[in-house]
């Protein structure tokens, strides 16, 4: 099969050492050379991928993000929620899932969420009888929800490259989120139930300078939700204004970057010259990174298109008699397996071009799709033997990979059951944005 083929071929190429964008750039440029024996006008290929507004909301998302981080104004996340959970039977793993979730709704990060959130949740969960193994599974199968719970910046990129509307996906991904979410709370209810903090202990307290900071320990619970809003104000204020219409999702993330900015740097104050400009070189970095991928993938799927490829996987699925529901199984265990090696934006970008064709042939709705997609994603961020959320525990507790792997078990098999769900139950994505109005 020739797709299957061109993946395996790519693959070689990037064990040769070369950067992704360099090896979407050149085994196209190789193929075409061989099969035409000449190059289409690249420039206009190129200029035609990034010339889309919706890409601008992709970098200012980043930057939003690590403003919050760099200016510590989602520290006080953990803190809240340890107020509202400390008493509850494994309330400290629970607390650590919900600021895991509230913070992928500022970040659109899974590795930004595990690292920030674990850094201050491991200790507290260790210091209050929870294992090893599950507190390190906690952080790292609760960071995966980084890239489900809008924003989320692979959907960005999936809605560009699929024309489907970003107000719709970012919708589609809250209920399983919040399912997932759930699914990984009642597990550290069931399994870590002796890891209760006592009653009248106080909430971590926050860096120095944060707003009504106090010594160490000395926070009451009711101050520790007070401060916590500003954090929770600001995936209210970028989300409420997409869905109420008034602004897109490019605007919602120009104005949430600003919102941000004045709540680091006026409110908290604690966000310096040099942690904005490290924020902005950050997601400078990381923007052009993708955009070389972006613009590379465009040569790629040009390709795709000269060697009918989608055509010949349409022909292919439907000769050999594949239901709906085994095409979908199917692609999933491909992105999964594709996740083990390449990062999410590549995975996109890679199959959707081929694909596309043959979902249409099977009605299958773009939205419900890209969230079963943002899934699969999310098994692979913490598939053994290496996964990035798995690095980032490893980096921040020093404990020994092998252990780390062993403690995302669970978290991956609740994440192939909520997969499993969504694909019984479309609905469950799409109930959100059908009553919202977007067609389905």
């Amino acid at each position: 099969m020739t797709f299957l083929a061109l993946l395996a071929a790519l693959f070689v190429v990037l064990y040769l050492g070369l950067p992704m964008f360099a090896a979407l750039f050149l085994l196209p440029l190789g193929v075409l050379l061989w099969v035409e024996g000449g190059l289409p006008a690249l420039g206009e290929l190129v200029i035609g991928q990034l010339d889309g507004y919706l890409l601008v909301a992709i970098p200012l998302f980043m930057l939003m993000a690590h403003i919050m981080v760099r200016g510590r104004v989602v520290d006080d996340l953990y803190g809240a929620a340890f107020a509202l959970l400390r008493g509850v039977r494994g309330g400290v793993g629970i607390a650590t899932v919900a600021a895991c979730t509230i913070f992928a709704a500022i970040s659109g990060s899974s590795v930004a969420t595990a690292l920030t959130v674990g850094k201050i949740a491991i200790p507290q969960m260790l210091r209050y009888g929870m294992s090893r193994k599950g507190a390190f599974g906690v952080v790292a199968g609760g960071g995966t929800l980084g890239i489900l719970i809008p924003p989320s910046a692979p959907m960005v990129l999936y809605a560009y490259v699929t024309e489907t509307s970003v107000g719709a996906l970012f919708l589609a991904g809250l209920i399983p989120g919040l399912m997932m979410a759930a699914m990984f709370a009642l597990y550290c209810y069931l399994t870590e139930g002796r890891a209760i903090a006592p009653a009248d202990e106080a909430a971590p307290a926050p860096e120095a300078g944060a707003p009504e900071a106090g010594a160490p320990g000395a926070v009451p619970p009711l101050r520790a939700l007070r401060r916590a809003g500003w954090s929770l104000s600001l995936p209210v204020f970028v989300l409420g204004g997409i869905y109420m219409g008034v602004f897109t999702a490019t605007e919602a993330a120009g104005t949430g970057t600003l919102y941000a900015l004045l709540i680091a740097a006026l409110i908290y104050r604690t966000l310096t010259w040099k942690d904005f400009l490290d924020g902005v070189g950050e997601a400078t970095r990381t923007s052009a990174m993708l955009l070389m991928i972006i613009a590379a993938a465009a040569i790629y799927g040009y390709m795709l298109t000269k060697l009918r490829v989608p055509q010949e996987l349409t022909a292919l699925v439907l000769d050999w008699g594949l239901s709906r529901t085994g095409f979908l199984v199917a692609m999933m265990v491909l992105l999964f397996l594709l996740g083990l090696v390449l990062e999410s934006f590549s995975i996109i970008l890679l199959t959707m071009p081929a694909i596309l064709p043959v979902m249409a042939q099977f009605g299958i709705d773009k939205v419900w799709y890209g969230v079963l997609l943002t899934l699969s994603l999310e098994m692979a961020l913490i598939s053994p033997p290496v996964a990035m959320n798995l690095v980032v525990i490893k980096a921040i507790t020093g404990a020994p990979l092998e252990e780390v792997n062993r403690a995302i078990i669970p978290y991956m098999l609740m994440l192939a059951l909520g997969t499993a769900i969504l694909i019984v139950f479309p609905g469950i994505a799409l109930w959100l944005p059908r009553i919202a109005g977007y067609a389905g």
